[in-house]
């Protein structure tokens, strides 16, 4: 996540003079980061983003001041109260999850927002306004693209299938916390001895050496387990029947052994360590034969355990994580294999598994300068010519940039408007640790939550909480809701708060006792706050390789999207349309985006919701510049 946090101006004459500027990105230069802006060079990868950003800017505008924190948005020095300085915010984070935290921050504190996305050759800039128009959050944004349980496990057909089970399931087997229900077994009338023949696998014995553990694992979650799904005949009646692999069938015992030289107990950066480097492959592009992706598969593993043994049991997957793309590249090949899926190269593996659409530079500079135009209006105050503007791809109404007036606040958004919420769940087995993490993180972007019914607290987060709090806390995760100190039944009404976002939502509580494992296996259904359907498969070009996120959590579907949304070092993502019609500006005429060719009569335009990018920036108040100034700096 990253942002730019920006400061302000006086006009004066019509001409704006922009005194302060802050930025605020977490982020280092990466060289897949410089085909896509004008502002890096080569020189400056491993650099901070926001320092450099700074440094480029001040060589053509001099004047100004611009302070660079090397930052995360969300750290709590950057609060409501820090917020409150600017006039306006420009955003373009690159996960939902931080742009939900930004808009919360500026109606807490009163500041326009200016939100922006791009993705590949569509973009849009959208204004939010607390009061006037709808906040970020007042259309929920579409749920991301879930594959069933069994699909994933059983009857995978697409290559996006075998990258859910490699990153979701294998990966977080054997390098995440091991104590999450994780079932790399089919289901068949084998399951029980199946789980059984895992439980022994996935552990690796005392002094065992890495390559038969390897080859344990290989032989497990390839060969075993296929054979197991293969023996349902009714499961293969109308579909082609998977190939179990074992790995003495791709490899001798010897070639194991040639894998690359792994030397132990050096210090080695874990971001340059890569199985493909130790066997010599050097193309991403390349797709590898089964052969290759057996050594990549069986030589990465060796590399975590060899030089990153530490991080195992905490590792969740990053698309910025080489050693881990490979592995998750080279186990979703293998699998492909086993069930005649065309197999992939790095590069496009990387795609699907992070949810890649690779950027336009053309794009992200013309939505720049939107961001720019918007923020100029709200520094002037000048609310009838606000626009949200969408960047299209193709040519709709003969028009590639189309302006629409914002909407005002959705009467029903529980984050400006604090319109109660609903929530259908079995109160006598859902655990509140259910609740914590399914609604209030997942659904809710509540970060620091807060839950009380009535008086009485049932959960808290904090530094400055005593060890009997949190011991209190802690055993109050594992309890049923109804079983809670304060229980928590039907009708009952939950109030959550974030006090760093200085947000307050209510919750109804329904109890309910069965919910459809395939349509609900969150096992609960949050309602009040309408959430967008997901993407259709006929809109969205890259179906398969991206995620349109809530932050949404389930256990019994697997997403596409990552729970960390990717950096734009690869993409900047909006959302599909949703559908939902837009009223086109009357006043569009006066707007510097209707150089266009006397098409503004028209009457609708479709929505883009966005999800993703990355910059925020703020824009502060003259009269008391001077002081902002020494304190920002």
């Amino acid at each position: 996540m990253k942002g730019v946090v920006g400061s302000d101006s006086s006009f004066s004459g019509g001409v704006a003079v922009v005194l302060v500027v802050l930025v605020i990105d977490m982020d280092t230069i990466e060289v897949s980061n410089l085909n896509r802006q004008f502002l890096f060079r080569q020189s400056h990868v491993g650099q901070s983003k926001a320092k450099v950003a700074r440094d480029a800017v001040l060589k053509f505008r001099p004047q100004m001041s611009i302070t660079a924190h090397h930052a995360n948005v969300k750290d709590p020095k950057f609060n409501v109260e820090f917020f409150k300085q600017f006039n306006v915010v420009l955003n373009g984070l690159d996960n939902l999850d931080a742009r939900r935290h930004v808009n919360r921050l500026c109606l807490a504190a009163d500041v326009p927002l200016v939100e922006s996305g791009t993705t590949g050759f569509l973009g849009q800039v959208t204004v939010h306004v607390k009061g006037k128009t709808e906040c970020y959050e007042c259309q929920p944004k579409p749920a991301p693209k879930t594959y069933p349980v069994c699909t994933i496990t059983s009857t995978p057909s697409k290559f996006v299938h075998c990258i859910v089970w490699a990153k979701d399931l294998l990966f977080a087997k054997l390098f995440g916390d091991r104590n999450q229900e994780n079932d790399l077994n089919v289901r068949s009338s084998d399951a029980a001895s199946s789980s059984d023949h895992a439980e022994d696998v996935f552990v690796r014995r005392k002094d065992e050496d890495i390559d038969p553990y390897g080859r344990r694992i290989y032989d497990h979650v390839f060969g075993y387990n296929i054979e197991v799904a293969s023996s349902n005949e009714e499961t293969w009646k109308n579909r082609n029947r998977p190939k179990p692999i074992y790995s003495a069938d791709v490899m001798p015992e010897n070639l194991t052994e040639q894998n690359g030289n792994v030397a132990k107990n050096c210090v080695v950066d874990t971001s340059s360590v890569s199985a493909m480097a130790s066997l010599g492959l050097k193309n991403p592009q390349d797709t590898w034969t089964l052969l290759e992706s057996s050594r990549i598969f069986l030589e990465a593993l060796k590399l975590f355990f060899a030089k990153r043994e530490k991080e195992i049991g905490n590792l969740s997957f990053d698309k910025d994580d080489q050693l881990a793309v490979e592995f998750v590249t080279a186990a979703a090949n293998i699998r492909a294999a086993s069930f005649g899926i065309s197999l992939h190269s790095l590069f496009e593996a990387k795609g699907i598994a992070g949810n890649i659409v690779h950027a336009v530079a053309t794009t992200n500079a013309i939505i720049a300068g939107l961001i720019v135009i918007e923020a100029i209006k709200v520094l002037l105050k000048d609310t009838d010519k606000y626009r949200m503007t969408y960047c299209l791809e193709h040519i709709t109404k003969k028009m590639l940039l189309m302006p629409v007036e914002p909407y005002e606040p959705n009467k029903s958004c529980y984050v400006c408007s604090e319109t109660p919420l609903s929530l259908e769940i079995n109160t006598s087995r859902s655990k509140l640790r259910d609740f914590v993490e399914k609604i209030v993180k997942a659904k809710l972007g509540i970060n620091f939550p807060l839950i009380m019914h009535g008086s009485n607290l049932l959960y808290e987060v904090g530094d400055d909480l005593d060890e009997v709090e949190v011991a209190n806390y802690a055993a109050n995760l594992e309890k049923v809701l109804s079983q809670l100190p304060s229980p928590v039944t039907n009708g009952t009404m939950l109030t959550v708060e974030d006090l760093q976002q200085e947000l307050t939502c209510n919750i109804n509580i329904k109890h309910r006792e069965e919910f459809d494992e395939e349509k609900e296996p969150d096992g609960m259904l949050l309602s009040g706050w309408t959430q967008a359907p997901p993407a259709k498969d006929d809109k969205q070009s890259m179906n398969d390789k991206q995620s349109i996120g809530n932050g949404g959590d389930s256990s019994n579907a697997l997403q596409t999207e990552p729970a960390d949304a990717v950096k734009d070092g690869e993409m900047e993502e909006i959302s599909e349309p949703s559908g939902k019609k837009r009223k086109l500006s009357e006043g569009s005429k006066a707007s510097i985006l209707d150089a266009t060719d006397g098409t503004r009569n028209h009457k609708e335009v479709e929505k883009l919701d966005d999800d993703d990018d990355d910059d925020v920036v703020m824009f502060d108040d003259l009269d008391s510049m001077t002081n902002k100034k020494k304190r920002l700096q």
